[in-house]
């Protein structure tokens, strides 16, 4: 497989800026709503038996699971039912922004990232529609889940061939944007290795020395323009 995300501004109705605002919100609160399930598990977790807090203190029962992606996802399905709010965005949409919730979690345990924080009103971006519809991307328009087709400036045509994966809606100082992931069903050859093996060590006496036992001389162009600058203002005529 291989994959690209093409970018193109969108030129949205003043009813579809109010919609793709409203939805933004709604997806920072159910980010926000899940990240604080998964702090008050952690906290509760943290106390000591012997040393519990005067003031306060996560009671949590033993046998409540870690929230994960998956459990969330259940508990923000049956909510739904019952919140109007959360039915004026696709549910998939909404689903996007646990699994955010998750890659930041993973970033956290996997590559030193800090604890997730929660967002504060105005800062959340872009929300995505993992699946579109068949045909969705037509004459300059794009047909979104709930919303509709949506014109855009198309700055490029879309290639033959390519399926749209996933579309990620954008909201920027300059407007909305649409990054679509397209996606072809080639292979890519691997560029098998050929030749020798080098290390290379860069230095400061000589450019670089090859493990083989060449040395590249440092050029130093510092020391060249500034003999050079030298020159030149030597033949600067002095002012009266």
């Amino acid at each position: 497989m291989f994959s690209l995300t093409y970018e193109y501004k969108l030129k949205p109705t003043s009813a579809q800026v109010a919609r793709f605002e409203d939805w933004l919100e709604q997806c920072r609160r159910v980010y926000n709503y899940a990240l604080a399930e998964r702090k008050d598990w952690f906290k509760s977790r943290s106390c000591q038996i012997n040393a519990c807090s005067l003031q306060s203190e996560y009671i949590i029962p033993a046998q409540t699971k870690r929230p994960t992606y998956a459990s969330q996802c259940q508990t923000l399905t049956a909510y739904r039912k019952t919140s109007g709010n959360l039915q004026r965005v696709q549910s998939q949409v909404l689903q996007q922004a646990l699994r955010r919730l998750e890659q930041a979690f993973v970033s956290m345990w996997e590559q030193g990232h800090g604890f997730p924080r929660f967002k504060k009103s105005g800062t959340m971006r872009s929300f995505v529609f993992p699946q579109v519809g068949i045909d969705a991307v037509r004459d300059g328009a794009i047909k979104l889940p709930l919303i509709g087709w949506i014109k855009f400036r198309q700055s490029r045509s879309i290639p033959d061939g390519a399926k749209l994966k996933q579309v990620r809606i954008v909201r920027r100082a300059s407007g909305w944007f649409a990054m679509l992931t397209l996606q072809w069903d080639v292979s890519v050859p691997d560029v098998m290795p050929h030749g020798e093996a080098l290390g290379v060590d860069v230095g400061i006496s000589h450019l670089a020395a090859v493990s083989n036992g060449k040395l590249f001389p440092n050029p130093r162009p510092f020391e060249k323009l500034e003999r050079k600058l030298r020159l030149l203002q030597q033949r600067v005529p002095l002012k009266s």
